[in-house]
């Protein structure tokens, strides 16, 4: 008894020291475990590399798998990735790409050159209808392929003579291929592991669940909750797994950029996909050092359903567009974190500087809204105008209903819609006018451009224009860069004057940043190598 008694006061001590001990924030503690807690704003639609088209899910998977290029962070250049070396032919027609030595897969399996091969089969195979076949029809027969014309996969410009070497055969010289197949669509699969699943020839199967998925990149899936984190940790097979500081990933599915800062300021995340842009001027005063205003190579725009009235009336589209004053936009909505947009191509894409142009113009806009019948408003149905229920984009449509009702008498209604519904509603065309975003997928005009092409299945429009379409495929039988870049701008400026979209502002990444971060170099296409980020508090 009295060694218990004895005890006691030690207990009690030892109880008032743990009981003073400042909790462990999730950020301190993944200091110390060497975990990355990122924001990035939605919860996965997909994690199939051939179905994702929100840049929120490609983040995800381009660290879960690995291509045969990887782009740089800050240049966007080309880098070997699963392919160390690679040349073309004389024509830019051919092209060989050579595997590194001793790939694996996150199971340990061999990786070798006809993963490549089948899961490029996969992506163009019609029936199983991949949303991201588009970005493979480079190839040699592949857009014919998908479109069920030729029957036979074998007839595919895309070959493997052996473990380590891959030749692709294009329709037409692409000087940009080797970023292009730094994107998802063009990633490997494990048919092996797939089988189980009947994942190769079947949309929706499990095959993307922690547990089941396996992959190249330097991290594999350990952990998806829904609505609450996707986890995950170091693939140990990964050419860059002895390079790679950081232990594990964990991405936090937060949709509401306040919810998101707040988290932040609470030490429960050490990078946030966004931050408000109410918030910049507080953060800009508070600590400067942890805000961040990066380049995005992302264009926003007005999307038209010209399948509706009375968007079917190219003046309509063509006053709308005109009566907007996009740098009132930039400079007080935005609060000058975003360039206006008179064009749908940011600056510097890859070189190319638009010379297609539109401003604003209230008097002509006017004009051609009282030809098309429609003077001062009168006899314009409500137009709905939907948006995503995020921090800008309802800011943005309270600022554009506003100069349309005073400078064009038209009545607009401002429908706020979750990103899941927002992204199937322009699908499907039903809507009346839409406010839209495209970041680029690699550092070339095309990459916005070709989005409005009749047949793509990103043309969320409705709009056709043989002669646009014409533009483009001149082009891509160009390879003389200025020749090239002169027919893309004619392409672009008739983009503009049929008015199908009308450009708003071009994208940045305004976020907050740990001071333990290092590493985080801006990325204008959004992604990054995570195994080149430490942690170092």
């Amino acid at each position: 008894m009295r060694r218990r008694l004895a005890l006691l006061p030690l207990l009690i001590s030892g109880l008032l020291v743990f009981g003073c001990t400042p909790r462990e924030t999730p950020v301190e503690e993944g200091n110390r475990t060497k975990t990355l807690l990122i924001g990035n704003s939605a919860e996965p639609g997909t994690l199939d590399p051939h179905l994702a088209s929100i840049l929120t899910d490609q983040i995800i998977i381009n660290t879960l798998f690995e291509g045969l290029t990887v782009l740089d962070e800050e240049t966007t250049q080309p880098l070997p990735a699963a392919a160390e070396s690679w040349e073309t032919s004389d024509d830019g027609l051919t092209w060989t790409f050579h595997l590194r030595e001793g790939l694996a897969w996150s199971n340990g399996d061999p990786l070798v050159a006809d993963d490549f091969i089948q899961a490029w089969r996969r992506a163009l195979n019609p029936t199983f209808a991949a949303d991201n076949a588009w970005y493979l029809f480079a190839i040699k027969n592949a857009e014919a392929y998908n479109a069920g014309k030729r029957t036979d996969a074998t007839q595919l410009g895309i070959s493997a003579p052996n473990d380590r070497t891959i030749i692709l055969t294009l329709e037409q010289p692409t000087p940009y291929l080797p970023a292009l197949v730094s994107l998802p669509a063009w990633f490997p699969l494990n048919p092996r592991a797939m089988e189980e699943f009947g994942a190769m020839t079947q949309r929706a199967t499990p095959w993307t669940r922690a547990g089941n998925l396996v992959s190249n990149g330097a991290y594999q899936l350990s952990e998806w909750k829904t609505d609450d984190r996707i986890a995950l940790r170091k693939n140990p097979h990964h050419c860059d797994a002895t390079l790679a500081q950081l232990e594990q990933l964990v991405f936090r599915p937060i949709s509401k950029p306040d919810d998101e800062e707040r988290n932040y300021r609470a030490g429960q995340l050490h990078v946030t996909f966004n931050l408000p842009v109410t918030k910049l001027a507080p953060w800009r005063e508070r600590d400067a050092t942890q805000l961040r205003v990066d380049p995005l190579l992302q264009s926003n725009f007005l999307r038209f359903n010209v399948t509706r009235a009375p968007f079917d009336d190219i003046r309509v589209r063509r006053a709308l567009a005109l009566a907007i004053d996009r740098e009132l936009l930039a400079r007080t909505v935005l609060q000058g974190s975003r360039l206006a947009a008179h064009s749908i191509t940011p600056p510097n894409t890859g070189g190319y500087q638009s010379t297609a142009h539109i401003a604003a113009d209230f008097e002509q806009s006017r004009q051609l809204l009282t030809e098309a019948g429609y003077a001062k408003g009168q006899g314009l149905p409500t137009i709905e105008l939907m948006v995503r229920n995020d921090e800008i984009m309802p800011r943005l449509a309270e600022a554009i209903q506003a100069m349309w009702k005073t400078e064009l008498g038209i009545i607009v209604t401002i429908s706020q819609v979750e990103q899941k519904t927002w992204i199937q509603n322009q699908q499907n065309l039903d809507y009346d006018l839409c406010m839209s975003a495209w970041t680029a997928d690699y550092p070339d005009p095309v990459t916005f451009l070709e989005i409005f092409q009749g047949e793509s299945a990103y043309n969320w429009t409705g709009w056709n224009q043989p002669a646009y379409d014409a533009l483009l495929a001149r082009a891509a039988h160009i390879t003389n860069r200025d020749q090239r870049f002169a027919i893309l701008a004619e392409a672009e400026a008739l983009l503009l004057s049929e008015s199908p979209v009308a450009p708003l502002f071009f994208g940045a990444q305004t976020y907050l940043i740990h001071p333990a971060v290092k590493g985080w170099a801006p990325s204008p296409l959004g992604f990054r190598r995570f195994q080149l980020v430490s942690l170092e508090p």
